[in-house]
């Protein structure tokens, strides 16, 4: 009687449609990874934190390198999102544009905290995910060209790169505790200005640096 009590006592598990079942697999590693980091992340583990069976996980993902390509997937879309979102509402000035692009930048790198650095540690050296971040960081740099040729004019691959290389560098500081947010994005307001408002002596050492990779 008791055994039997038990079984009706027990929650059903919840069924989901494979959409939302990916979307919640990928949300429970994210959890697992920012708790307790990848080196211990496998599928068999993340099933049984998900409340699925092992070879649902493994249908989904194949093996555990396709959860950290997701999920790094997943941070550069919400990255361009923020972006977006932030310019759509802001006033067309050049303090404002570059504080909004500082802020997004910055604002994702808080909200995903350890976990987007242990992903790209996990996946170092793989081509896939190379291949990933030249054509996100591409789309991003196109958003940031769009909101800030009206201020600057034609913007050089250099003095875009800037902003990438210095809300890398300024991102993982903050989540690693070295620096505030507020700042990360003081410091990353300041050069993407400084991009947009350039001196003639940079204007001319971007051009002659996009000239050389011509040659």
């Amino acid at each position: 009687m008791e055994g039997m009590a038990a079984e009706r006592a027990a929650p059903e598990r919840k069924r989901l449609n494979r959409e939302n079942r990916h979307e919640q697999l990928l949300d429970v590693a994210r959890e697992m990874i920012r708790s307790q980091g990848t080196e211990s992340f496998t599928l068999a583990r993340l099933a049984e934190a998900a409340g699925v069976t092992k070879p649902v996980a493994y249908d989904h993902f194949g093996d555990r390198s396709r959860v950290f390509v997701e999920l790094y997937l997943a941070f550069e879309k919400r990255r361009l999102e923020t972006l977006d979102e932030a310019l759509d509402d802001v006033s067309p000035t050049l303090s404002d544009v570059a504080e909004v692009v500082a802020a997004a930048y910055i604002d994702c790198y808080v909200i995903e905290g350890r976990e987007l650095s242990d992903v790209i540690a996990a996946l170092s050296g793989s081509p896939e995910l190379d291949a990933i971040r030249r054509r996100t960081v591409e789309e991003y740099l196109i958003r940031c060209r769009e909101a800030l040729t009206p201020f600057a004019g034609t913007l050089g691959e250099a003095s875009l790169w800037a902003i990438v290389g210095a809300g890398d560098g300024l991102g993982r500081a903050v989540t690693e505790r070295q620096i505030r947010a507020a700042d990360a994005c003081r410091v990353l307001t300041r050069v993407v200005t400084a991009v947009a408002a350039p001196t003639a002596g940079i204007e001319q050492e971007t051009a002659d640096i996009d000239k050389e990779k011509d040659t």
